[in-house]
Protein backbone atom coordinates (compact mmCIF):
# COMPACT_ATOMS: atom_id res chain seq x y z
CA UNK A 1 0.00 0.00 0.00
CA UNK A 2 1.62 3.17 -1.04
CA UNK A 3 2.02 5.86 1.29
CA UNK A 4 -0.45 8.84 2.36
CA UNK A 5 0.79 12.29 2.68
CA UNK A 6 -0.08 14.68 5.45
CA UNK A 7 -3.46 16.65 5.24
CA UNK A 8 -2.08 20.20 3.56
CA UNK A 9 0.72 18.55 1.90
CA UNK A 10 -0.87 18.97 -1.81
CA UNK A 11 -1.36 16.17 -4.32
CA UNK A 12 0.46 14.67 -7.60
CA UNK A 13 -1.70 13.41 -10.50
CA UNK A 14 -1.08 12.49 -13.96
CA UNK A 15 -3.36 14.08 -16.61
CA UNK A 16 -2.98 12.43 -19.88
CA UNK A 17 -4.80 15.11 -22.02
CA UNK A 18 -1.39 17.69 -20.83
CA UNK A 19 0.43 14.48 -21.13
CA UNK A 20 2.10 16.00 -18.07
CA UNK A 21 2.30 15.27 -14.28
CA UNK A 22 -0.02 18.11 -12.24
CA UNK A 23 0.94 19.11 -8.45
CA UNK A 24 -1.96 20.91 -6.76
CA UNK A 25 -1.86 22.67 -3.34
CA UNK A 26 -4.71 24.21 -1.52
CA UNK A 27 -3.67 27.46 -0.42
CA UNK A 28 -6.96 28.53 1.70
CA UNK A 29 -10.42 29.51 0.73
CA UNK A 30 -12.38 32.68 -0.58
CA UNK A 31 -15.10 33.79 1.89
CA UNK A 32 -17.89 31.77 -0.08
CA UNK A 33 -16.17 28.54 1.21
CA UNK A 34 -15.14 27.41 -2.35
CA UNK A 35 -10.65 26.50 -2.42
CA UNK A 36 -8.07 28.79 -3.48
CA UNK A 37 -5.75 26.08 -5.42
CA UNK A 38 -2.74 26.60 -7.16
CA UNK A 39 -1.22 24.44 -9.44
CA UNK A 40 2.37 23.38 -10.83
CA UNK A 41 3.11 20.39 -13.55
CA UNK A 42 6.15 18.98 -15.22
CA UNK A 43 7.24 16.55 -17.68
CA UNK A 44 8.38 13.76 -14.95
CA UNK A 45 7.62 13.44 -11.57
CA UNK A 46 10.33 14.75 -9.95
CA UNK A 47 9.64 18.30 -11.62
CA UNK A 48 6.07 18.12 -10.69
CA UNK A 49 7.28 17.36 -6.90
CA UNK A 50 9.48 20.40 -7.01
CA UNK A 51 7.04 22.32 -8.45
CA UNK A 52 4.99 21.13 -5.23
CA UNK A 53 7.47 22.02 -2.92
CA UNK A 54 7.92 25.33 -4.15
CA UNK A 55 4.18 26.62 -3.86
CA UNK A 56 4.43 25.06 -0.67
CA UNK A 57 7.10 27.02 0.20
CA UNK A 58 5.96 30.49 -1.00
CA UNK A 59 2.46 29.50 0.30
CA UNK A 60 4.40 29.35 3.88
CA UNK A 61 6.32 32.48 2.76
CA UNK A 62 3.38 34.40 2.30
CA UNK A 63 3.61 34.79 -1.51
CA UNK A 64 1.38 32.35 -2.56
CA UNK A 65 -2.21 35.18 -2.88
CA UNK A 66 -0.02 37.22 -5.94
CA UNK A 67 0.07 35.46 -9.16
CA UNK A 68 3.63 34.72 -10.90
CA UNK A 69 3.23 37.48 -13.07
CA UNK A 70 1.25 40.16 -11.06
CA UNK A 71 3.94 43.46 -11.33
CA UNK A 72 3.94 45.68 -9.09
CA UNK A 73 2.21 48.10 -11.86
CA UNK A 74 -0.70 46.00 -11.68
CA UNK A 75 -1.27 46.12 -8.07
CA UNK A 76 -0.69 49.73 -8.10
CA UNK A 77 -2.89 50.22 -10.35
CA UNK A 78 -5.62 48.26 -8.49
CA UNK A 79 -5.00 50.29 -5.18
CA UNK A 80 -5.50 53.29 -7.41
CA UNK A 81 -9.41 52.59 -8.80
CA UNK A 82 -10.57 50.32 -5.99
CA UNK A 83 -8.92 51.22 -2.29
CA UNK A 84 -9.41 55.15 -2.39
CA UNK A 85 -13.03 55.22 -2.24
CA UNK A 86 -14.34 58.35 0.45
CA UNK A 87 -11.04 60.33 -0.76
CA UNK A 88 -11.28 63.81 -2.08
CA UNK A 89 -10.69 64.13 -5.53
CA UNK A 90 -7.73 66.28 -5.26
CA UNK A 91 -6.05 63.50 -2.97
CA UNK A 92 -7.01 60.72 -6.37
CA UNK A 93 -5.35 62.64 -8.72
CA UNK A 94 -2.08 63.59 -6.57
CA UNK A 95 -2.11 60.00 -5.98
CA UNK A 96 -2.40 59.07 -9.60
CA UNK A 97 0.19 61.54 -10.87
CA UNK A 98 2.35 60.40 -8.09
CA UNK A 99 2.10 56.90 -9.26
CA UNK A 100 2.48 57.21 -12.81
CA UNK A 101 5.62 60.06 -12.66
CA UNK A 102 7.06 57.50 -9.91
CA UNK A 103 6.07 54.65 -8.94
CA UNK A 104 5.56 52.74 -12.30
CA UNK A 105 8.47 54.42 -14.20
CA UNK A 106 10.94 52.65 -11.18
CA UNK A 107 9.20 50.17 -9.77
CA UNK A 108 6.19 48.91 -12.53
CA UNK A 109 8.04 46.49 -13.92
CA UNK A 110 9.28 44.40 -11.28
CA UNK A 111 7.05 41.32 -9.74
CA UNK A 112 5.39 42.06 -6.79
CA UNK A 113 6.81 38.70 -5.16
CA UNK A 114 9.70 39.66 -5.83
CA UNK A 115 9.82 43.03 -4.61
CA UNK A 116 12.09 42.85 -1.30
CA UNK A 117 12.26 45.66 1.35
CA UNK A 118 16.12 46.24 -0.13
CA UNK A 119 14.78 47.11 -2.83
CA UNK A 120 12.17 49.99 -1.53
CA UNK A 121 14.79 51.44 0.67
CA UNK A 122 16.97 51.92 -2.51
CA UNK A 123 14.27 53.94 -4.04
CA UNK A 124 13.26 56.13 -1.78
CA UNK A 125 17.11 56.62 -1.39
CA UNK A 126 16.89 57.16 -4.90
CA UNK A 127 13.90 60.08 -4.75
CA UNK A 128 15.53 61.92 -2.05
CA UNK A 129 18.82 62.30 -3.72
Amino acid sequence: MTKRRSHGDGGLHWDDRRNRWIASVTVGYIPAGKRIVKTGSGKTKTAAKDKRKEILRDYEDGLAIAPTNYMVADAVTYWLDNGLQGRDASTVAMYRTYVRTHVIPCLGARKLRELSVEDIDRWFAEQEG
